[in-house]
């Protein structure tokens, strides 16, 4: 296998499987001074599931950012505390500070606003 094949295989993007995790994922981010793309999701929803090869592809590109992928049926707690109603739904985070929020399917848009997360 070509090694651009077998970088395209790996993700750089960690699932959040508790409210613990989501809290030390966030915390390293803070302390790292790493920005945090986290797309909120949920299996039964299409558009939310063909949201996370996006990601992927992203994460690959953008190493030094943290991409966390969270399923609200799995971690409500978080769903709850960070006001999710809808998915897919994007949170983008600089120092710990929620800095922008997005609903939907739109593979340019959350790429230019993850572009505008960098440069912020």
């Amino acid at each position: 296998m070509a090694a651009g094949h077998q970088q395209r295989a790996k993700s750089r993007v960690a699932k959040v499987d508790s409210e613990e995790t989501w809290n030390t994922f966030i915390s390293q981010a803070k302390e790292h001074g790493s920005p945090v793309v986290v797309l909120f999701m949920a299996s039964w929803c299409e558009p939310s599931v063909a949201m996370k090869s996006i990601i992927n592809e992203m994460s690959l590109n953008h190493k030094d950012i943290l991409f966390l992928l969270v399923d609200v049926d799995e971690v409500k707690e978080v769903a709850s505390k960070m006001e999710i109603k809808a998915m897919p739904t994007f949170l983008l985070m600089k120092e710990g500070v929620l800095v922008d929020k997005f609903i939907g399917a739109n593979p340019d848009e959350t790429k230019k606003r993850v572009e505008l997360l960098i440069n912020y």
